[in-house]
């Protein structure tokens, strides 16, 4: 779908977010954040986005506010799956999306112009809210399983293999690089006694093969690397009577030996497993996968919305792409996306990490 023209403030639909999810925003604390300040000027020309169904909503609420401060700016827009294309063929300014750039899609870009994107990250994946709201991963175990807690290198260990690197973006690093001797295959190695002891780990999960929850795995977890425990037992969403995150759940509530991976909003529904605390290095604190772990970014497997820009080397965003980021990534832009209720808004260490790309 293609929309070009001064956009219409959707009053309506402001209102009725802010009655139906207005509860929620109380949640986050966006104090921290800075305010917008409207720049140094007002802003003038033609946005161009490229965005998905997942975050068109959001992106329409962004340029209704944005307009209403700068009322020059004008919008072009593509909602459509190849949301990345535009940016490859420079008929987009502005690629949005609920996930990261695949490495596909950042290999086409450099090949046209020798440089990657400027990737830019605007809100925190859901925890545990409505469907389609890139939600972080849970990693839960059948309830009678003692164990409290994992790291990323054991969960490394248990769903990933041995390999001889992983990737950075478009780069390969030796540095992921692990031997078959780390990888952990039953629970004595986990260290549980007695029945649990000579036990294989049976694993379950979704779309190891190619998602943005496998590929936040291959990136968080196997640091870069793609080869999974042959092992798993892989399902794929789409086209079942009963839908594969709940499968995978109901499969590891049935097998005291199993664990699996899925989403809060369908793993909280079963009462015969556990969501698991993950530690990000061997001697860090465990972290509950919670909202309040989400928002501050501590648990390890939170996912991400992002917007991708062409910004050749050396050379300063355009003057109005950078004013509609810096509202984005504002206390009123992060506030909009507290309210819609699909994503949650970032913390503000993170934001000011994203603002800093943009000078």
């Amino acid at each position: 779908m293609i929309t070009s023209r001064r956009r219409p403030l959707f009053l309506g639909l402001a209102l009725a977010a802010r009655l139906t999810i207005g509860l929620h925003a109380q949640t986050f604390d966006l104090s921290g954040l800075p305010a917008y300040g409207e720049g140094e000027s007002k802003q003038h020309g033609v946005i161009r986005f490229h965005d998905t169904e997942l975050t068109q909503h959001l992106v329409h609420i962004w340029q209704d506010r944005f307009l209403k401060i700068h009322p020059l700016v004008r919008y072009s827009e593509y909602t459509v799956p190849a949301w990345f294309s535009g940016l490859c063929a420079g008929t987009a300014d502005l690629a949005v999306t609920g996930h990261d750039a695949w490495r596909s899609d950042l290999k086409a870009f450099e090949s046209m112009y020798g440089y990657p994107p400027l990737e830019i990250m605007i809100a925190t994946g859901g925890f545990n809210l409505r469907k389609g709201n890139t939600p972080g991963l849970i990693v839960f175990l059948n309830k009678d399983n003692p164990l409290p807690g994992l790291t990323l290198d054991q969960l490394d260990g248990i769903f990933g293999a041995e390999r001889s690197g992983g990737w950075v973006g478009t780069r390969w690093t030796t540095a992921a690089a692990r031997g078959p001797e780390k990888n952990l295959r039953t629970w004595g190695q986990l260290g549980l006694t007695g029945e649990f002891a000579d036990k294989p780990i049976t694993l379950f999960g979704i779309d190891a093969t190619l998602s943005g929850w496998s590929g936040l795995v291959q990136r968080v977890v196997f640091r870069g690397g793609d080869k999974w425990n042959p092992a798993i037992h892989e399902l794929v969403r789409g086209g079942a009577e009963i839908p594969a995150d709940e499968q995978i759940v109901a499969s590891v509530a049935a097998d005291r030996f199993a664990i699996g991976f899925s989403f809060m909003r369908v793993v909280e529904k079963n009462p015969g497993v556990k969501p698991l605390a993950l530690a990000a290095t061997p001697s860090g604190a465990l972290v509950a996968p919670s909202n309040e772990s989400f928002f501050a970014r501590t648990y390890p497997l939170v996912n991400a919305v992002y917007i991708y820009l062409n910004r050749p080397p050396g050379q300063p965003v355009a003057p109005r792409l950078r004013e509609f980021l810096t509202y984005v990534l504002s206390r009123e832009g992060q506030r909009d996306i507290a309210e819609d209720g699909m994503f949650i808004p970032l913390n503000p260490a993170a934001a000011s990490e994203q603002l800093a790309k943009l000078q």
